[in-house]
């Protein structure tokens, strides 16, 4: 239990030298403490979960080197960048792969054997070569991390055949712990991993799948060119990726961008590699806005600070999909994700299949129902992505997807629901979704007839119902656990214990009524707004930008957004000061500090600035410093949770101060805060009875008058507004 403790205590200590952090995200602390304790470790986390850290800081606390398998060279490369900026050691970190010369790889093999290095990055392919096996049998490894272990299942969306031979080749070279990590796995893939890799007793660490700051959105493919550079010019400035099908597409959209005015790029399999890697660099570097690509783009990146992806087509399966909305707001900032969709889409795709095996077309063609059903669909985005990965959602509106933030009207569909689970009953458990939708229109195929379903007492029982709503009700039915549908035999559905119940004794279950994409508006989405010095955090990005080109490194590697943001809240003005900041270590704030700090110094003496430290010695948080700072703030309209923030203040504190700086006689504009988080009409409602009404400004005749529906909040953030126009 000590050493456990002592364990305990040193990730903490590592993380913040190394990394500048100071807590872990999710499962990360529970991940690595498992893998220090020499135990196989399976982990199941969404893109920006924070997968990385996981055997990045394990492997720089043990002995030996850890031997990290990776599918893509680029995406290798900026992980050893990122790596070597975390330390003064250039040697900490290096790859092995076909893009090196015989010098470069001597170089590799003398830091290693030096034991210099501790983390060593292998495509499967060179992992395969004798010499490298070789080489690997001499050296004390300290565990092994496969990254993007879905790549081992032909389930999986990125299938790699050389990924089902990792095994032998760890067997051959040596025995040491073993770490599997993947973004998406549904419970399929995950058995088919567990299995190939011969670690079904491995600890399973499965975060949840729920990215809570991208947005999904489902457009109808009418003009989606005009679309997407109205949308882009909208956004100028911020970073995105567009993923199309076609190469031709890929090339036509970018001559079409730069035409517009865009800063855009193409990137696809067809390029030649010089071109492909000129391109991806100028993505990275922030040369470029806007990257158009086929899927062969992505994988290889670690940018966090993408803020839209957009689908020109609908991807061939929701793990696909997952994966690469999942490159939007890695940093946990904003994430929009676009996808534009037509059935003929669908179509194109099952065109694709034919020719393949045929174990291969059943395969693709029910990944692509699936997808299909995501996009015709009108429940929550969030809901039946989650369901998908075998989570539950339990929230009833997330917010945060067009369906969500538009609803469509909805019908009762208990009747419906409790005669498809008895019309599947009758079937028994051999049959996919689409049968028992054939079997309830009464429509008579050749796999109807060959079952005599035909004379099944439901044939026809639903004929009155349209197919994508019997798609729709089942849908539902899997959702909430009342259908289950086979992992082994994939597609396959049966009733549930739950479904039995349920027709026994219904539920009032209501659902909309499914998506029409061939005539459809453009929904509207919530808008995020920023919450920093707007003017320093420009600066910020701009410095970061030449610090990069100088270090020839990508700008995220520098410093991420939310540590810029970070600075334009805490204003740091020495080394010391910059350690505090979120993501900054000591060895970032050594590296590339100093220039920052500089910027900030004169920015804030320039303007006149109380920053938040300057207070906190103070005794009763100096409220004449409070009172500066809170007008300051307020006029470069921070969010004012960043205020209480900064100066360790409660929300309700914060509006106490307010009020004191009002009564005095200043005259605040909160109208921007108000903007973003009440209702027009609500603040309306309020202000109209302090102006007509009120006989004095008390908040309790305002409760009183006003009742249950306004929070005492909104009547002291309304009456703040009203004292200051029309009393200021």
């Amino acid at each position: 239990m000590a050493q456990n403790l002592t364990n305990r205590e040193l990730i903490y200590q590592k993380l913040k030298e190394y990394f500048g952090f100071t807590s872990f995200k999710g499962n990360q602390e529970a991940v690595i403490l498992n893998l220090l304790a020499g135990r196989d470790t399976f982990v199941l986390m969404p893109t920006g979960g924070g997968k990385s850290l996981c055997y990045q800081l394990p492997a720089l606390m043990m002995d030996g080197v850890a031997i990290i398998i990776s599918p893509l060279i680029a995406l290798m490369k900026n992980q050893v960048d990122a790596m070597r900026t975390f330390s003064d050691n250039p040697g900490i970190a290096h790859f092995l792969n076909s893009s090196l010369n015989k010098n470069a790889v001597q170089q590799v093999r003398d830091d290693v054997l030096a034991g210099k290095t501790k983390l060593l990055y292998f495509a499967p392919e060179s992992l395969t070569k004798e010499d490298n096996v070789a080489f690997l049998q001499k050296i004390k490894i300290s565990f092994y991390a496969i990254d993007e272990a879905h790549c081992i299942s032909e389930w999986g969306h990125d299938f790699r055949p050389e990924y089902r031979r990792i095994r032998p080749i760890i067997n051959d070279i040596g025995q040491a712990p073993l770490i599997t990590l993947t973004a998406t796995a549904t419970p399929k893939v995950q058995m088919d991993i567990q299995k190939n890799l011969g670690m079904t007793d491995a600890t399973v660490f499965k975060s949840s799948f729920n990215r809570p700051n991208l947005y999904y959105e489902l457009r109808p493919k009418n003009d989606p060119d005009r679309d997407i550079i109205k949308y882009i010019k909208q956004n100028a400035g911020k970073s995105g990726i567009i993923y199309c099908l076609s190469r031709k597409k890929v090339e036509e959209l970018a001559e079409l961008l730069v035409a517009n005015g865009i800063k855009a790029r193409a990137y696809h399999a067809g390029m030649d590699a010089q071109t492909r890697a000129d391109n991806q660099d100028a993505f990275l570097m922030e040369g470029v806005d806007v990257i158009v690509a086929t899927i062969a783009f992505g994988m290889g990146i670690d940018k966090p600070d993408v803020r839209f992806v957009i689908h020109y087509d609908i991807p061939k399966s929701l793990e696909g999909y997952y994966q690469e909305t999942g490159r939007a707001g890695r940093d946990g900032g904003e994430g929009r994700c676009i996808t534009f969709y037509s059935y003929k889409d669908i179509q194109k795709l099952e065109k694709f299949m034919q020719g393949k095996p045929v174990a291969e077309q059943e395969i693709g063609k029910l990944l692509l129902l699936e997808t299909q059903s995501y996009a015709e669909s009108s429940m929550c985005r969030r809901r039946t992505l989650l369901h998908y990965f075998g989570e539950e959602y339990t929230q009833e509106n997330c917010g945060e997807c067009d369906n969500c933030c538009n609803p469509r009207p909805r019908v009762d569909a208990t009747k419906e629901l409790v005669l498809a689970l008895r019309a599947l009953r009758s079937i028994g458990d051999k049959f996919k979704i689409d049968h028992l939708v054939t079997l309830l229109l009464g429509k008579t195929t050749a796999n109807i007839k060959s079952y005599r379903h035909n004379k099944n007492e439901f044939f026809g029982a639903g004929e009155e119902t349209s197919e994508s709503m019997w798609s729709a009700i089942i849908r539902q039915g899997l959702i909430m656990g009342l259908i289950d549908k086979n992992i082994e035999n994939y597609g396959l559905i049966s009733i549930t214990p739950a479904g039995e119940k349920f027709i026994e004794s219904p539920k009032t279950v209501k659902i909309a009524a499914d998506h029409d994409y061939d005539d459809d508006e453009v929904p509207v989405a919530p808008s995020h707004s920023g919450a920093a010095d707007e003017e320093l955090f420009a600066m910020l990005k701009d410095l970061r930008k030449k610090v990069a080109k100088k270090h020839d490194l990508p700008p995220f590697v520098i410093f991420q957004d939310p540590s810029l943001e970070d600075m334009s809240v805490q204003y740091p003005i020495t080394l010391e000061e910059m350690q505090n900041i979120s993501g900054v270590g000591a060895g970032k704030a050594k590296k590339f500090g100093a220039e920052f700090i500089e910027l900030i110094k004169a920015y804030v003496e320039e303007k006149e600035i109380i920053r938040p430290q300057d207070m906190v010695v103070k005794s009763v948080a100096n409220k004449a410093g409070n009172k500066i700072f809170i007008i300051q703030s307020i006029d470069r309209q921070m969010d004012f949770e960043d205020i209480a923030r900064a100066k360790n203040l409660s929300f309700d504190d914060l509006l106490s101060e307010i009020e004191t700086i009002v009564n005095s006689g200043t005259r605040l504009n909160i109208q921007y805060y108000l903007n973003n988080y009440m209702d027009e009409d609500k603040v309306e409602d309020i202000y109209l009875y302090f102006k007509e009404d009120a006989e004095s400004d008390s908040l309790e005749e305002a409760i009183h008058e006003l009742g249950s529906d306004y929070t005492e909040e909104e009547i002291r953030l309304v009456r703040i507004k009203f004292l200051c126009e029309v009393g200021n």
